[in-house]
């Protein structure tokens, strides 16, 4: 039977845990981490023993400041926390975070992760009398889509090259797409059941969506993870939701739009735990989100620009919903990051 340090003890029974957890020793140092905590930060176990535990910290001194306190409390709670890697460059994780301090001065911090702003959702806030303009709405655009569509197929039948049918198919997809958008807003039916798709086909589409639109006045970047499986969902409606968060990145002035796909482990969406869950990010240098907007860049008829309608980014957060997913973001000037959460982990079935 091979014998155990208590040190080499500690550690298998922490990496038998489902919650990510490190120790530090009374500088700061981390001493132990567990493989739950690594997998969260997206590196080895080796990579963080000997960090400042206070370097996870992405933002914010809420860690260091507990550290440096004359008389720190044995026992405190932070509540979402952005966590990552130094230097690792992927977004930073939020957790719901405890620090206890133990009797030799070292210190133990459990990380129970969350989604960036659950809560409360603004979106819902949509009355009835909006409703029925947007069914107004709907009624007025069905007329000009059809003659879109009819335009787009006579056009077709003249077109002798593969990029222009190319083109002329995608507008009679989109056209498509949105009319039975509209047919929804008019005669709502129960939704179709969800199916398992490939999230980075939904995103291939978005980005050439976005090269029609923009061109190459702006710089389309994939950072996918080649490893993630099927998703449950409905593609065209996570189309529109993803086609609206690009849209604006590119209206925002951006210069570069970055999609990046990654898989989350153990990750809390609103009342449920999920072990399998995407993250989507779109990322982009825009000008960001202005702060007279931030509490309500999610309800229905708020926009930045006078040519706004203010309606994407709500039906962005819907469809999130219809998924059992959430919708959330930061931004500063040059930097902003809208961040969907998707469960992976539901049967079709179950979304549905």
């Amino acid at each position: 039977m091979v014998q155990m340090t208590p040190d080499a003890a500690t550690a298998a029974l922490l990496d038998a845990l489902a919650t990510p957890i490190a120790r530090a020793d009374a500088r700061g140092r981390i001493e132990v981490v567990n493989a739950a905590l690594a997998r969260w930060l997206g590196v080895s176990a080796k990579r963080l023993v000997g960090l400042p535990l206070q370097a996870l910290e992405f933002e914010g001194d809420a860690i260091s400041g507990l550290l440096a306190a004359a008389a720190p409390p044995e026992l405190a709670r932070l509540r979402r926390i952005p966590l990552t890697f130094p230097g690792h460059g992927d977004a930073p994780r939020f957790a719901d975070a405890t620090l206890s301090l133990q009797p030799d001065g070292g210190w133990w911090l459990e990380a129970h992760p969350v989604a960036e702003f659950p809560g409360d959702d603004p979106a819902l806030a949509l009355p009835s009398a909006l409703s029925a303009a947007l069914r107004g709405l709907a009624h007025e655009l069905r007329n000009p889509l059809a003659g879109l569509k009819g335009a787009a197929q006579l056009l077709a039948r003249r077109i002798d090259d593969d990029e222009g049918r190319e083109l002329t198919a995608l507008i009679d997809a989109e056209v498509g797409r949105l009319t039975n958008l509209l047919d929804k807003l008019l005669t709502p039916t129960p939704s179709r059941p969800f199916e398992p798709l490939n999230i980075h086909a939904v995103l291939e589409r978005v980005l050439r969506l976005a090269e029609n639109d923009a061109g190459w006045a702006v710089r389309l970047v994939r950072d996918y993870d080649p490893s993630l499986p099927e998703l449950p969902g409905d593609g065209d409606r996570l189309t529109q939701a993803l086609w609206n968060l690009v849209r604006n990145a590119i209206e925002a002035g951006a210069a570069n739009v970055t999609l990046r796909t990654r898989a989350e482990h153990g990750l809390r969406i609103g009342d449920a735990v999920h072990a399998l869950t995407l993250r989507l990010e779109v990322i982009d240098d825009g000008c960001g989100v202005p702060d007279a907007l931030s509490e309500r860049v999610f309800l229905p008829l708020v926009s930045g620009r006078a040519e706004g309608s203010g309606l994407g980014l709500a039906l962005s957060q819907q469809v999130a919903r219809e998924h059992r997913g959430s919708l959330a973001y930061r931004s500063r000037p040059g930097h902003t990051v809208f961040t969907l959460l998707l469960p992976m982990d539901v049967a079709p079935e179950a979304l549905a």
